[in-house]
């Protein structure tokens, strides 16, 4: 995963905003459009995205009146890494240092000895470390709390 993209980052957002949802309001549905209204994002654009959620399990949704969408689980059960693997690409900053995405580089000689690759390969496991640990309850909990550079 080079840069976020904004269908990942829009479906995380609209999570975000479903998980803030008190929690006996959580398994009442939310018209996509008010997701969309709330958090600024294009309602078309979300909702192919809130599609491929309810595709993935991550949402469900019922159609017509009081329909919308609501979470599968609880906040503290849906992880980062697992939403964004349904939008983005490897997770590996070099294609060598992907494991399902695996492609050699044309420059490089021998592999196992490959400091460049190394490297990748612990910011890869670094950056998987913090999405497979961080839940959306993780992510909603952080509202307001400066980012550290």
């Amino acid at each position: 995963m080079n840069a976020l993209t904004q269908r990942g980052k829009y479906a995380l957002k609209a999570l975000a905003h479903l998980a803030r949802r008190d929690a006996t309001a959580r398994d009442r549905p939310v018209l996509g459009r008010a997701v969309a209204d709330a958090e600024g994002i294009p309602p078309k654009f979300l909702e192919a995205i809130l599609a491929d959620l309810r595709k993935h399990g991550v949402l469900q949704a019922r159609k017509g009146r009081g329909g919308g969408y609501w979470l599968t689980a609880a906040p503290e059960e849906v992880m980062v890494g697992a939403v964004l693997r349904i939008f983005e690409g490897p997770f590996a900053p070099v294609a060598c240092a992907s494991k399902r995405y695996y492609a050699p580089c044309d420059d490089c000689t021998d592999e196992a000895d490959c400091e460049v690759r190394r490297v990748m390969l612990d910011v890869k496991l670094a950056m998987l470390d913090v999405l497979d640990r961080t839940s959306l309850a993780d992510l909603v909990a952080r509202d307001g709390e400066p980012i550290r550079l």
